[in-house]
Order: C-alpha cells, then structure tokens, then sequence
C-alpha cells in the first residue's frame, strides 16, 4: 500500500450510532492548497471546495488562528504554521486492514503541566470580568507538551500513525482524523462536531457540559442524570446553542434556523458530555468560506460573546493554540463538507534524535467554559478528566491481577477473572480466556504446597504472564499512615482498574519504618482506600467501607466482606477518623488485617 498522509474515521452525523462511519486512507495528494496569510484563507477554502465539486477528496485544518481573516476584531496570537492547509486526492485507499502496531516503548516525558495557582488567579480574573459584565462565558485553555521516544528506531510518520491509533483506542468513535503535513502531524480524535454541509443544509453540533463516568452503572447513569438536570451545565450549554443560533443566522435562510435537539448526554470513555443541535436551510449561493466566515472559531471553544471571550482567551493564554480549537474536516466529491472542533487533538513534530532514538515533540490542549458559576476545584478536576485519554493513549501498561494460591488452590480465582476482564472491556484488551485458565492452571499444579503471591498479567494483544512468588506470613496487625495530600487521580480510570501504570500510588510508598501502607483519601477530603488494598472502619459501632464513587479499586477481598454482610458502604471524611475505633486493611490475598493508624 502507498504511504498514507491522512486517515478520516467521521461518525454520520444525520444517524444514530452505530451507522456505516466515513472511514477512508489517503496516498499521496494531487496538490496542497494552503494559507500563509490571512488573506490567503478564503482563496484556500474557496480553491478546496471547487476540487471537491469537481470529484475530489479535499482533507485538512483551519487553524483557530485563521479567525481574524474571517472578522479582524477577532483576537488571536501569531500562528506558528500554516492558518489553513488541504491536500486533494482524486481517489481514496482502502482503510488499512490490520492495526498500525505499536511501537516497542510508546511512552511521553511530559513536561510540566499548568500549576494548580496559575489555573485558580486565571479563572478569578475570569470571574471578575464576568461579574462585571464583560462576557457570559470563556473558554479557557492551556496547552501541553512532551517528547515521545521511541526506542525501537521508528519512522516520524509510523510513530504518527502508531500514536493515533492509541489515540483511537483511548477516544473511540466521534470525528477522528490523521493528517501528515510534513512539517506536522495532527492527530485528532475529537467527539465534537463543527458542522456538516450537505445539499445546502447545515448542522452544527456544540458540546458544551461535562461530568465524569460514574465507578459503578448505577452511579453512571446518575452523573449522566445530574449533567442532564444540572442548571450550570445547562446554562453554559444554552449560552453557546444561543451563540450558535446567531452565527447561523448569518448564511441562512429566513426562518429556517431550528433547534431540533437540545441536552444531549454522549458517553464518552472518561467523561459524559452535554450537545445541542442548531440546523439551518443556507441561503443560495453559500459557499464554503462563507459558512466559515459565520460561524467559525466553533462558539463552544470560544465562549460568549464572542470578540469579548476571544480578547480574553488572547490575554490569559500565553501561546497559540494552532489547530487545536480550530477544524479538521473532510469534503467529498460533490461537495459535502463535515468538520470536527479538535478538542482531543494531539500534534506531533520531529526533531533531531538522541541516543535513545527518534525524539518527537507532542502537543495538546485542554480546557472548559468558565462561567459565573464555575468553581475552580470542579474545572481543574474537570481537566484532569478530559486529558485521560492522552494518558492512556500514550502509557504503556498491562493488566494486572494479584491471586493468593495456598496449597495448591487459587483464593477467588473467578472474581479476580471477572475483574481482569472488565478491565480488558475497558481498555479495549484482547481477552484470551482460555489462555488465562491454562496459565493459571499450570502455575497452581506447579506450586501445589504452601504459600504464594501469583502476579497475572494480561497484555494489549492478549499476550498472558503468569509468576508465583513465596508469600511470607501476614502480621497479626499492621501500622498505617495517613497521606499528607490528597490523592488527585482517585477518580482516574486506572485507580478504578487494576493495571500495572501506578505512579499515583507509588508517590504514596511509605518511607518510614514499620508503616505497612498509607491510607488514602480525595480531593473532597474523603477516605478512599490504602495504595495495596481496601480499608475497613468501625465507626460509631459498624464496619464501613467508602463507595466506589469515592475513588478507589474495586477489590476483590471487599466485594467479599461486602457480599457476607461484614461490610457496608458509607462515605467517611478525614476529619471523622477520630471517631473511628477500629482499622481494618483488607485484600483477597492477606484477608482482613486489624490496622492502627500512625500517630
């Protein structure tokens, strides 16, 4: 197959999920069409619709930075590459068959992250403005950036397509794409529609509204319910559905602008996200630049008012945000146009190698809509829950289960399976049942006298290890200590799974002597879990164990307690543990140990 230089995996926006996807890869383009100046812009997006009306496939960006080419009061930074940039293709590949494999050490050495006191003296200026009635609502962004290295030697543009295909793993459906410019790789897996253009009806599709996925189904389905129901999220929602209806209005007919949907919930692996539907009839005549001119930057990554919310976005963000938060899209043959907002967008530059390997530069954004009613503890939690699928995307790991075999029998040998297997759902793990029995089979009969800890993992592919280790005798009780900070990944996806990625709990390894495990607890000052096993409270005369929406493993050891009535789920803050008259550290592999807690 001829290199490929873009992939395109867009959901149909007009049908409901499940529906064929607009799934092509593309070869070497027949011409790039591009804008250096802002001048250039609507020359480029006119020259690519024309190719498609003509038969072509026309795929690239418009970076957020084009803006002021379309209304100058638009504030931006200095672009740091091409404002807008096409190729056109007179014929599409098929999608490539099998999988891009994965390099041998897919791993980002993050740079560090916007500090925690540079988020909350940003959104206090936010909400001064607010209350002052400069804008309704900014959304506010901070960009990101590692070096991706790759040890085993890969091309750029194989490290590119390996990337994005983790990137499709973590961020599946919506409107995905993979463009090679040459200078840069995009790599966008956005949930979020821009618009699709067809036959002179327009769809806009602003997502605007955010909660996480619940630890249990039960609690899912209530943070899907609350974000449905909460009047903050719906009033952001409204704001930019509102901004929308406006922008619209400028290339459609009279009377023809519609509202058909409004609050929808879309689950996506990490968070629920709230959309609304904005439709129109445009009027004859509209071209492609004109439905840019209207409607672009995307109201949902700008805010509202939008000249205000951009002035304000060109003053807090001290860089270009580059084609995150502008649009990638495709046109077909004939003319229809379908773009994404590319939020989840990752772009990827080489430079020169080190001893190690190939060195790439990766980028992304992340941010959320300030308003009158945003709390920054709920905004930067909010962040940390949007940029996990970047962390699993670019984490190498396995799944991990830790069995007790006693002579020769494995403790909960089913429910440690079924745990390791809803991981692998999770994930997207191949699930190789029959080899996770036999292997288990084997190192039982292997070690059919005393004690041991068996560590089982299982792979991306389904490749299985199995390993006994001797495992000494439990102390009669062990001593705990409290963190001194809260554990901000408690609701991370890989505290709600068991996998081999634990640098969260490793930061919390104790150090001083005789201290078996520290015990945990949230940024809501709640008590979760110990970094090797669950905890168990006696608290005014009954033994408690935190939900799992605190965030925390689902244990096998506690599922137990929990089943034979020893346990009963109950929220319990820091500040109760004097009132907490006995300890318990709980595991499938130790059991129940008493545990005090250090002075």
């Amino acid at each position: 197959m001829p290199s490929l230089t873009a992939l395109i995996d867009f959901a149909n926006p007009h049908t409901a999920d499940g529906a064929p996807r607009l799934r092509h890869a593309f070869g070497t383009p027949s011409r790039i069409l591009q804008a250096k100046q802002l001048t250039e812009v609507a020359g480029v997006l006119l020259a690519a619709e024309a190719a498609a009306r003509a038969g072509a496939w026309c795929v690239g960006y418009v970076r957020y930075e084009a803006a002021p080419a379309f209304d100058a009061a638009l504030a931006v930074h200095p672009a740091t590459g091409p404002l807008a940039w096409f190729a056109v293709y007179p014929q599409t590949l098929p999608w490539p068959q099998a999988p891009v494999p994965a390099p041998a050490s897919p791993t980002v050495q993050w740079q560090p992250s916007l500090e925690r006191s540079q988020f909350d003296a940003a959104l206090a200026k936010l909400d001064a403005a607010i209350a002052a009635g400069e804008f309704y609502q900014v959304n506010y962004t901070s960009q990101r950036s590692g070096q991706w290295v790759d040890d085993a030697q890969t091309s750029t543009a194989s490290a590119g397509l390996a990337l994005f295909h983790a990137l499709q793993q973590a961020q599946p459906g919506g409107y995905a794409a993979y463009l090679n410019t040459g200078l840069e790789q995009v790599l966008s897996v956005s949930p979020e529609l821009f618009f699709d253009w067809r036959d002179g009806e327009l769809l806009t599709r602003p997502m605007k509204g955010t909660a996480p996925r619940g630890a249990t189904p039960q609690d899912d389905a209530a943070q899907a319910e609350m974000l449905r129901n909460s009047p903050k999220e719906r009033a952001e929602n409204v704001m930019i559905v509102d901004l929308l209806r406006n922008d619209v209005s400028r290339i459609a007919e009279p009377f023809s602008v519609q509202v058909p949907q409004l609050f929808h919930t879309q689950a996506l692996p990490s968070v629920w996200q709230m959309t609304s539907d904005v439709t129109a009839r445009t009027r004859a005549g509209c071209t492609l630049a004109d439905v840019f001119a209207a409607l672009f930057p995307c109201g949902s990554i700008t805010g509202a008012p939008k000249v205000q919310a951009m002035q304000a976005i060109r003053a807090l963000e001290p860089e270009a945000r580059g084609v995150y938060c502008g649009a990638v899209g495709v046109l077909q043959p004939g003319g229809t146009a379908t773009f994404n907002v590319p939020i989840r967008t990752l772009t990827l530059q080489s430079h020169s190698g080190n001893q190690q390997g190939q060195a790439q530069q990766v980028r992304y954004g992340i941010g959320s809509g300030i308003t009158s009613g945003s709390e920054p503890a709920a905004e930067w939690a909010e962040w940390q829950h949007k940029q996990a699928f970047v962390q699993r995307a670019t984490t190498r790991f396995e799944l991990l289960e830790t069995l007790g075999l006693v002579d020769g029998q494995l403790m909960q040998r089913s429910l440690h399976l079924a745990r390791m297997q809803a991981a692998a759902t999770h994930f997207g793990f191949t699930w190789p049942g029959v080899a996770l029995e036999q292997a288990l089979d084997h190192i039982a009969q292997a070690h059919a006298t005393g004690a041991w800890r068996v560590r089982l993992l299982l792979g991306l592919q389904g490749q299985v290890t199995a390993q006994a280790f001797e495992l000494p005798p439990s102390p009669s009780t062990v001593l705990l200590q409290l963190a001194k900070q809260p554990l901000e990944e408690a609701h991370s996806e890989f505290v709600r799974f068991k996998t081999t990625h634990r640098p969260h709990y490793d930061a919390f390894t104790p150090t001083e002597p005789g201290v078996f495990d520290t015990l945990l607890w949230n940024t809501q000052h709640e008590i979760t879990e110990c970094t090797r096993g669950n905890i168990a409270l006696l608290l005014r005369g009954q033994w408690v164990t935190p939900p799992l929406r605190c965030g925390l493993l689902p244990g096998v050891g506690r599922a137990q307690a929990l089943a034979d009535g020893r346990l009963v789920e109950a929220v319990v803050a820091v500040r109760e543990l004097p009132e907490v008259s006995a300890l318990a550290f709980v595991n499938s592999m130790r059991g129940w140990l008493p545990a005090r807690l250090a002075p």
